[in-house]
C-alpha cells in the first residue's frame, strides 16, 4: 500500500479582520501520497495558499484552525513541538512560493542561501563548508543554471526572475524532502521561462522521489505536470480526480465553468468568465458556497453543505446533483 505524506481532514480556518471572523476553509480534506504530483485548481482568493501554509503552519498571526486534522507522514502537525516542527520544515517538507524576490534574502549571495539550507537540514556530512558547496553546486547544476560557481557568488538582485525561480527549486531540492509546495511558481515569469521552469520542477521531483502539490490557476499546466487534480471553491474542494480522468468528465459545476473559460486554439468565440463573484467569507452562504453562482442550483443546496461523493474511477465531487437521492 502506497504510504501517505499528507492528510488533511476536516480543515477549517478563520482570519481576524476588523470586519469579524473572514471563515476561509470550510472542511477541507486532502491527501498526497508518496511520489504523487497534486494540483489545487481554482480562481484567486479560495484558499488555495491558506490549505498549504498550514502544512507547515506558516499561517499568518491572525489566523485560527478552530477543527481539522494535519497528518505528515502520520504526526499531527497542529499538535507538533517547536523541535518537530522545525524538523519538518527543514527535512520533511519545502516551499516554493509564487514571488522568488521574496523569499530570497537581499543582503546575502545565493551560495550563503544554499548553504544555510543545506546546513540545517538534518543531513550528515554536511557540516563540512566543502559538502555544503559541493551540494549547492550540484543543485543548481540539476535545474540547469549556467555558470552555478559564478551563480552561487551571486546577489539575488543580479539574476533575472526565471533564474532566481531556480534557484528557489533548487533551495528546494538540495536535500531530501517528502514533499514539495509550489505556490503558483510562475506567476511573474513570461511565458516560454514559465513552461522552462515546470518542466525543471516536474523532472527534478520526480529524480528525488519526492511528493508535489502545485497551486495554479491553470487547468492546462495541471494536466502538464500533476497526476492528480483538486478544484477548490472558496474553501471547499469541490471535486478530486485523476488528471484525464478530469478533463475526460468534469463534474461538479463549478469545474465544468472553470472549464468553459479556457480559450480554444479551434476558435469559436470569445470564452466567458464565470457570474457572480466569490462568496463574502464574513458571512458565507449557509449551504453550498457556488450556490449563488450555479445554474443548477436547488433549494437544497441553499441549505445543505454538500458531502463528497464516491462517484468511481477514483473521482469525488461534493454536488447534489450526484446524490442517490437525485439531489432533492
Amino acid at each position: 500500500m502506497t504510504q501517505t505524506i499528507v492528510d488533511i481532514r476536516d480543515l477549517y480556518v478563520q482570519y481576524r479582520t476588523f470586519d469579524g471572523q473572514a471563515k476561509v476553509l470550510n472542511g477541507v480534506n486532502l491527501t498526497v501520497k508518496k511520489g504523487e504530483k497534486v494540483s489545487i485548481v481554482g480562481e484567486t482568493a479560495c484558499g488555495k495558499t491558506t490549505t498549504v501554509k498550514s502544512i507547515l503552519r506558516i499561517l499568518a498571526p491572525q489566523a485560527s484552525i478552530p477543527r481539522g486534522e494535519i497528518l505528515f507522514n502520520g504526526s499531527d502537525v497542529l499538535k507538533m513541538g517547536y523541535s518537530e516542527l522545525n524538523k519538518l520544515r527543514s527535512s520533511g517538507a519545502s516551499m516554493i512560493f509564487q514571488d522568488p524576490t521574496m523569499s530570497l534574502n537581499p543582503v546575502f549571495t545565493i551560495g550563503e542561501q544554499m548553504e544555510a539550507v543545506i546546513r540545517y537540514s538534518g543531513q550528515s556530512g554536511v557540516e563540512q563548508k566543502s559538502v555544503r558547496h559541493e551540494l549547492a553546486v550540484k543543485a543548481l547544476e540539476e535545474t540547469a543554471m549556467p555558470d552555478p560557481e559564478r551563480i552561487l557568488q551571486s546577489y539575488p538582485f543580479q539574476l533575472s526572475g526565471g533564474m532566481r525561480q531556480r534557484v528557489c527549486i533548487a533551495l528546494s531540492l538540495a536535500t531530501p524532502r517528502d514533499l514539495v509546495i509550489a505556490d503558483e511558481p510562475t506567476t511573474n515569469l513570461d511565458v516560454t521561462i514559465q513552461d522552462q521552469v515546470l518542466k525543471i520542477l516536474k523532472q527534478r521531483v520526480e529524480a528525488k522521489g519526492c511528493s508535489l502539490i502545485l497551486i495554479t490557476h491553470s487547468f492546462g499546466v495541471a494536466r502538464e505536470t500533476t497526476d492528480r487534480i483538486y478544484v477548490m471553491y472558496a474553501g471547499n474542494m469541490v471535486e478530486t480526480a485523476p488528471t484525464q480522468e478530469l478533463f475526460r468528465e468534469p463534474l461538479h459545476p463549478y469545474s465544468r465553468a472553470l472549464m468553459s473559460c479556457i480559450p480554444r486554439l479551434s476558435g469559436g468565440g470569445m470564452a466567458e468568465g464565470i457570474p457572480g463573484r466569490l462568496s463574502n467569507y464574513h458571512n458565507p452562504p449557509k449551504g453550498c458556497r457556488f450556490a449563488p453562482r450555479c445554474p443548477e442550483a436547488m433549494p437544497r443546496c441553499h441549505e445543505e453543505k454538500p458531502e463528497s461523493i464516491d462517484v468511481g474511477r477514483e473521482h469525488q465531487v461534493a454536488c447534489f446533483l450526484y446524490d442517490k437521492d437525485g439531489g432533492k
